[in-house]
């Protein structure tokens, strides 16, 4: 009597391909689909157990569901004049209502009650251009610091010169902002003197003459050397900024 149908749906159908290098584990994807409304019990077997890892190898796939089984090709010495033999089989059948225990199922099941697809295993090397792209961009994602240097050396002067001229752009914004900063504080300045001596002459007209002007001087006093103090430390920043400049054109 012969074997029903499978009622799974694989994806790829009938080859599973290997793309190497195979140096190291290499994985290639089976999904198994299951359409129809019974419960579907799956086995994955292969003629070459020792050169294979697969994950899930069994299990049950619900109605109208999928399992994407990983099949892991373990590091090998390619040939590319030896042509594969290795296959594999999915082996499935439809789930007993109320079932408990799978792998009784599964040594109880009889012939006529099993589904099987077989794929065949294809190997497949990179080719040479894929190669020498491979190769280019991991020089390009790995160079190490000294070939960055001399790229960064052989590029064009007129490259580097508009990295500077960008810089020098900045600063030169910098400072104008910086000197109507300067503008602002020097009004600022002029504005509280005026303030001190209308304040100075109201007080010496209206009180006593010696203790409104010490107080009146001593607060024009401070003002003036906070204003003193910001000022300077903008003349400092000034010269710091003229020293970047000055290396920058050299």
């Amino acid at each position: 009597m012969a074997r029903p149908e499978q009622v799974l749906v694989l994806e790829p159908q009938h080859e599973l391909k290997f793309r190497g290098p195979f140096t190291d584990v290499v994985t290639a994807t089976l999904k198994l689909t299951n359409p129809t409304d019974r419960n579907v019990c799956f086995k994955v077997k292969t003629t070459a157990p020792r050169r294979y890892c697969v994950r899930p190898n069994s299990g049950v796939i619900d109605p109208g569901n999928s399992v994407n089984v990983s099949v892991m090709l373990q590091p090998f010495d390619y040939d590319p004049n030896e042509k594969s033999k290795h296959k594999f089989m999915v082996q499935s059948m439809l789930a007993p209502y109320g079932m408990t225990d799978m792998e009784g199922v599964w040594k109880e099941a009889k012939p006529e009650e099993l589904m099987d697809s077989k794929l065949r295993c294809a190997f497949e090397m990179p080719l040479e251009n894929d190669k020498t792209h491979e190769s280019e961009t991991n020089q390009t994602e790995y160079s190490s610091p000294s070939s960055v240097k001399s790229e960064l050396s052989t590029l064009p002067k007129s490259a580097s010169a508009s990295l500077d001229d960008g810089e020098v752009k900045k600063i030169m914004e910098e400072c104008k902002r910086l000197q109507m900063e300067v503008h602002r504080l020097r009004e600022e300045n002029k504005q509280i003197r005026e303030d001190d001596g209308l304040r100075k002459r109201k007080v010496t007209s209206m009180g006593s003459p010696h203790s409104s002007s010490s107080s009146a001087m001593a607060t024009s006093a401070m003002r003036d050397e906070g204003l003193s103090t910001r000022i300077l430390a903008l003349c400092v920043l000034f010269f710091v900024i003229g020293v970047i400049i000055g290396k920058l054109a050299l």
